[in-house]
Protein backbone atom coordinates (compact mmCIF):
# COMPACT_ATOMS: atom_id res chain seq x y z
CA UNK A 1 0.00 0.00 0.00
CA UNK A 2 1.11 3.33 -0.84
CA UNK A 3 0.51 7.07 -1.58
CA UNK A 4 -1.62 7.49 2.63
CA UNK A 5 -3.44 4.20 2.28
CA UNK A 6 -4.27 3.92 -1.74
CA UNK A 7 -2.68 1.24 -3.26
CA UNK A 8 -0.47 2.27 -5.77
CA UNK A 9 -1.99 2.90 -9.40
CA UNK A 10 -5.55 2.77 -7.85
CA UNK A 11 -8.11 5.28 -8.92
CA UNK A 12 -6.70 8.24 -7.20
CA UNK A 13 -3.59 7.60 -8.27
CA UNK A 14 -3.70 7.31 -11.82
CA UNK A 15 -3.91 10.09 -13.37
CA UNK A 16 0.24 9.81 -11.88
CA UNK A 17 1.20 6.49 -12.07
CA UNK A 18 4.02 5.86 -14.25
CA UNK A 19 4.22 9.53 -15.48
CA UNK A 20 7.26 11.10 -15.70
CA UNK A 21 6.88 14.44 -13.83
CA UNK A 22 9.53 17.34 -13.58
CA UNK A 23 9.69 19.63 -10.56
CA UNK A 24 12.37 22.55 -10.09
CA UNK A 25 13.09 23.65 -6.70
CA UNK A 26 12.75 20.23 -4.95
CA UNK A 27 15.21 20.57 -2.75
CA UNK A 28 12.82 21.61 0.08
CA UNK A 29 9.88 22.73 1.55
CA UNK A 30 6.91 22.45 -0.88
CA UNK A 31 8.71 20.88 -3.92
CA UNK A 32 10.24 18.32 -1.61
CA UNK A 33 6.73 17.55 -0.60
CA UNK A 34 5.69 17.25 -4.13
CA UNK A 35 8.30 15.19 -5.09
CA UNK A 36 7.39 12.57 -2.20
CA UNK A 37 3.80 13.15 -2.58
CA UNK A 38 4.36 12.17 -6.21
CA UNK A 39 6.50 9.44 -5.41
CA UNK A 40 4.13 7.52 -3.50
CA UNK A 41 1.83 7.53 -6.22
CA UNK A 42 3.77 6.30 -8.45
CA UNK A 43 5.31 8.13 -10.75
CA UNK A 44 8.93 8.87 -12.51
CA UNK A 45 10.53 11.98 -11.16
CA UNK A 46 12.79 14.31 -12.49
CA UNK A 47 14.04 16.46 -10.03
CA UNK A 48 16.45 19.59 -9.68
CA UNK A 49 17.53 22.85 -8.04
CA UNK A 50 20.41 24.92 -6.95
CA UNK A 51 21.21 23.34 -3.85
CA UNK A 52 22.64 20.27 -4.57
CA UNK A 53 22.69 19.11 -0.84
CA UNK A 54 19.24 19.46 -0.46
CA UNK A 55 18.12 18.33 -3.72
CA UNK A 56 20.35 15.04 -2.48
CA UNK A 57 18.35 14.54 0.13
CA UNK A 58 15.02 14.58 -1.81
CA UNK A 59 16.11 12.07 -4.31
CA UNK A 60 17.12 9.39 -1.79
CA UNK A 61 13.82 9.71 -0.27
CA UNK A 62 11.89 9.56 -3.22
CA UNK A 63 14.10 6.61 -4.26
CA UNK A 64 13.27 4.77 -0.97
CA UNK A 65 9.72 5.63 -1.61
CA UNK A 66 10.16 3.08 -4.41
CA UNK A 67 10.38 5.70 -7.41
CA UNK A 68 12.48 6.30 -10.67
CA UNK A 69 14.45 9.39 -9.95
CA UNK A 70 16.98 11.44 -11.96
CA UNK A 71 18.33 14.61 -10.26
CA UNK A 72 20.37 17.83 -11.47
CA UNK A 73 21.40 20.55 -10.10
CA UNK A 74 19.47 23.72 -12.42
CA UNK A 75 19.62 27.23 -12.46
CA UNK A 76 16.04 27.91 -13.58
CA UNK A 77 17.11 31.34 -14.41
CA UNK A 78 19.69 30.17 -16.82
CA UNK A 79 17.98 29.49 -19.86
CA UNK A 80 20.00 27.93 -22.27
CA UNK A 81 20.91 25.24 -19.05
CA UNK A 82 17.14 24.54 -18.81
CA UNK A 83 16.29 24.10 -22.68
CA UNK A 84 19.69 21.45 -22.45
CA UNK A 85 18.37 19.54 -18.98
CA UNK A 86 14.56 19.49 -20.96
CA UNK A 87 16.59 17.37 -23.59
CA UNK A 88 18.50 15.47 -20.74
CA UNK A 89 15.11 14.66 -19.38
CA UNK A 90 13.79 13.37 -22.31
CA UNK A 91 16.61 11.57 -23.04
CA UNK A 92 16.75 9.84 -20.25
CA UNK A 93 12.63 9.02 -19.67
CA UNK A 94 11.73 8.94 -23.33
CA UNK A 95 8.90 11.30 -22.67
CA UNK A 96 7.85 13.87 -20.14
CA UNK A 97 4.12 14.27 -18.81
CA UNK A 98 3.99 16.99 -15.90
CA UNK A 99 6.30 19.85 -14.92
CA UNK A 100 5.48 21.39 -11.69
CA UNK A 101 7.75 24.90 -11.80
CA UNK A 102 7.98 25.78 -8.39
CA UNK A 103 11.43 26.89 -7.82
CA UNK A 104 11.41 30.39 -6.33
CA UNK A 105 13.29 33.09 -4.05
CA UNK A 106 11.67 35.91 -2.26
CA UNK A 107 12.58 39.52 -1.00
CA UNK A 108 11.13 42.03 0.61
CA UNK A 109 11.76 45.88 0.12
CA UNK A 110 9.58 49.46 -0.90
CA UNK A 111 10.37 50.42 -3.97
CA UNK A 112 12.19 53.61 -3.43
CA UNK A 113 14.74 51.39 -0.86
CA UNK A 114 15.08 48.26 -3.85
CA UNK A 115 18.23 48.68 -6.20
CA UNK A 116 17.28 47.56 -9.62
CA UNK A 117 19.74 44.23 -9.39
CA UNK A 118 16.93 43.09 -6.11
CA UNK A 119 13.58 43.29 -8.93
CA UNK A 120 15.81 41.82 -11.75
CA UNK A 121 16.70 38.83 -9.35
CA UNK A 122 13.59 38.28 -8.31
CA UNK A 123 11.84 38.68 -11.94
CA UNK A 124 15.00 36.07 -13.11
CA UNK A 125 13.90 33.46 -11.03
CA UNK A 126 10.26 33.38 -9.78
CA UNK A 127 8.65 34.80 -13.30
CA UNK A 128 11.38 33.82 -16.33
CA UNK A 129 12.34 30.62 -14.76
CA UNK A 130 8.41 29.95 -14.70
CA UNK A 131 8.59 30.55 -18.25
CA UNK A 132 11.61 28.80 -19.28
CA UNK A 133 10.31 25.83 -17.28
CA UNK A 134 7.33 25.84 -19.47
CA UNK A 135 9.14 26.75 -22.80
CA UNK A 136 11.28 24.40 -22.68
CA UNK A 137 9.00 21.44 -21.56
CA UNK A 138 5.89 22.12 -23.61
CA UNK A 139 6.85 20.59 -26.48
CA UNK A 140 7.32 17.60 -24.74
CA UNK A 141 4.37 17.50 -22.97
CA UNK A 142 1.97 18.21 -25.97
CA UNK A 143 3.84 15.25 -27.49
CA UNK A 144 2.98 13.22 -24.64
CA UNK A 145 -0.35 13.30 -25.02
CA UNK A 146 -1.50 14.07 -21.98
CA UNK A 147 0.63 16.29 -20.48
CA UNK A 148 -0.20 19.09 -17.47
CA UNK A 149 1.96 22.39 -16.65
CA UNK A 150 2.05 23.56 -12.97
CA UNK A 151 2.78 27.06 -12.61
CA UNK A 152 3.48 28.00 -8.83
CA UNK A 153 2.36 31.60 -8.26
CA UNK A 154 1.55 32.74 -4.25
CA UNK A 155 -1.04 34.29 -2.46
CA UNK A 156 0.74 37.29 -3.58
CA UNK A 157 0.00 36.37 -6.53
CA UNK A 158 -3.78 37.40 -5.91
CA UNK A 159 -3.07 40.31 -3.36
CA UNK A 160 -0.19 43.22 -3.50
CA UNK A 161 1.21 44.35 -0.04
CA UNK A 162 3.44 46.77 1.00
CA UNK A 163 7.06 46.12 0.71
CA UNK A 164 6.21 43.11 -1.55
CA UNK A 165 6.51 44.78 -5.20
CA UNK A 166 9.27 42.80 -6.72
CA UNK A 167 7.88 39.51 -5.39
CA UNK A 168 4.09 40.16 -6.11
CA UNK A 169 5.73 41.70 -9.84
CA UNK A 170 6.67 38.35 -10.37
CA UNK A 171 3.53 36.23 -8.83
CA UNK A 172 1.00 38.52 -10.35
CA UNK A 173 2.73 37.81 -13.85
CA UNK A 174 3.17 34.16 -13.18
CA UNK A 175 -0.12 33.87 -13.21
CA UNK A 176 -1.20 35.81 -15.78
CA UNK A 177 1.29 33.85 -17.83
CA UNK A 178 -0.07 30.71 -16.76
CA UNK A 179 -3.87 31.41 -17.33
CA UNK A 180 -3.26 32.61 -20.78
CA UNK A 181 -1.39 29.84 -21.77
CA UNK A 182 -4.04 27.63 -20.05
CA UNK A 183 -6.49 29.41 -22.76
CA UNK A 184 -4.22 28.86 -25.40
CA UNK A 185 -4.33 25.36 -24.50
CA UNK A 186 -8.35 25.11 -24.42
CA UNK A 187 -8.80 26.72 -27.60
CA UNK A 188 -6.17 24.50 -29.73
CA UNK A 189 -7.61 22.16 -28.17
CA UNK A 190 -4.39 20.55 -27.26
CA UNK A 191 -3.33 17.70 -25.17
CA UNK A 192 -2.15 19.68 -22.05
CA UNK A 193 -3.65 21.14 -18.73
CA UNK A 194 -2.85 24.37 -17.40
CA UNK A 195 -2.95 24.69 -13.21
CA UNK A 196 -1.87 27.87 -11.18
CA UNK A 197 -1.40 27.37 -7.80
CA UNK A 198 -1.48 30.06 -4.88
CA UNK A 199 -0.13 28.87 -1.47
CA UNK A 200 -0.83 30.77 1.36
CA UNK A 201 1.84 30.82 4.51
CA UNK A 202 3.33 27.09 4.45
CA UNK A 203 5.97 26.29 6.49
CA UNK A 204 9.37 26.47 4.43
CA UNK A 205 12.78 28.22 4.31
CA UNK A 206 11.40 31.10 1.68
CA UNK A 207 11.45 33.75 4.58
CA UNK A 208 14.54 32.54 5.81
CA UNK A 209 16.50 32.48 2.94
CA UNK A 210 14.90 35.74 1.34
CA UNK A 211 17.11 38.90 0.67
CA UNK A 212 16.13 42.17 2.46
CA UNK A 213 16.34 45.79 1.41
CA UNK A 214 18.84 47.73 3.56
CA UNK A 215 17.78 49.11 7.01
CA UNK A 216 14.95 45.78 7.31
CA UNK A 217 15.48 43.32 9.96
CA UNK A 218 15.65 40.18 7.80
CA UNK A 219 16.24 37.78 10.93
CA UNK A 220 13.02 39.57 13.02
CA UNK A 221 11.13 39.12 9.50
CA UNK A 222 11.57 35.78 8.99
CA UNK A 223 10.71 34.83 12.75
CA UNK A 224 7.46 36.76 11.87
CA UNK A 225 6.62 34.77 9.31
CA UNK A 226 7.61 31.52 10.92
CA UNK A 227 5.61 32.49 14.03
CA UNK A 228 2.93 33.45 12.88
CA UNK A 229 2.37 33.02 8.91
CA UNK A 230 3.18 30.31 8.21
CA UNK A 231 0.23 27.62 8.86
CA UNK A 232 0.06 24.69 6.70
CA UNK A 233 2.82 21.86 6.44
CA UNK A 234 4.53 21.48 2.99
CA UNK A 235 2.89 17.93 2.81
CA UNK A 236 -0.31 19.38 2.96
CA UNK A 237 0.45 22.11 0.24
CA UNK A 238 1.65 19.22 -2.07
CA UNK A 239 -1.53 17.06 -1.32
CA UNK A 240 -3.71 19.88 -1.86
CA UNK A 241 -2.00 20.71 -5.43
CA UNK A 242 -1.71 16.80 -6.78
CA UNK A 243 -5.50 16.59 -5.51
CA UNK A 244 -6.02 19.88 -7.46
CA UNK A 245 -4.32 18.52 -10.66
CA UNK A 246 -5.80 15.31 -10.55
CA UNK A 247 -9.08 16.99 -10.86
CA UNK A 248 -7.38 19.10 -13.83
CA UNK A 249 -8.30 22.70 -11.39
CA UNK A 250 -7.09 25.80 -13.28
CA UNK A 251 -6.67 27.48 -10.28
CA UNK A 252 -5.47 26.04 -7.00
CA UNK A 253 -5.73 28.25 -3.83
CA UNK A 254 -3.75 26.47 -0.69
CA UNK A 255 -5.03 27.72 2.64
CA UNK A 256 -8.37 28.58 3.95
CA UNK A 257 -6.02 32.61 4.04
CA UNK A 258 -5.60 32.46 0.58
CA UNK A 259 -9.25 31.44 -0.16
CA UNK A 260 -10.80 34.08 2.06
CA UNK A 261 -8.57 36.80 0.26
CA UNK A 262 -8.86 35.92 -2.68
CA UNK A 263 -12.67 36.62 -2.14
CA UNK A 264 -11.83 39.74 -0.41
CA UNK A 265 -10.11 41.05 -3.17
CA UNK A 266 -12.49 40.20 -5.68
CA UNK A 267 -15.60 42.10 -2.92
CA UNK A 268 -13.30 45.19 -2.09
CA UNK A 269 -11.91 45.68 -5.77
CA UNK A 270 -9.05 48.48 -5.31
CA UNK A 271 -10.63 49.15 -1.64
CA UNK A 272 -8.66 45.96 -0.30
CA UNK A 273 -4.96 48.30 -0.92
CA UNK A 274 -6.29 51.23 1.54
CA UNK A 275 -6.91 48.24 4.19
CA UNK A 276 -4.33 46.32 3.27
CA UNK A 277 -1.83 49.72 4.08
CA UNK A 278 -3.84 50.56 7.16
CA UNK A 279 -3.09 47.04 8.65
CA UNK A 280 0.23 47.08 7.57
CA UNK A 281 1.58 50.27 8.70
CA UNK A 282 -0.50 49.55 12.46
CA UNK A 283 0.36 45.66 13.03
CA UNK A 284 3.38 44.72 11.34
CA UNK A 285 6.92 45.82 11.81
Amino acid sequence: MRGGGREKGGRDDAYFTDKVCVITGAGSGIGRALAENLAKRGAKLALSDIDAEGLAETARRCAALGAEVKSDPLNVAERKAVLLYAEAVQAHFGTVHQIYNNAGIAYHGEVIKCEFKDIERIMDVDFWGVVNGTKAFLPLLMESGAGHVVNISSLFGLIAVPGQSAYNSAKFAVRGFTESLRQEMLVGRHPVKVTCVHPGGIKTAVARNATYADGIDGKNAASMFDAKLAIHTPEMAAQTITEGVRKGHGRVLIGWEAKLLDVFVRVTASGYQRIASVVNRRFLP
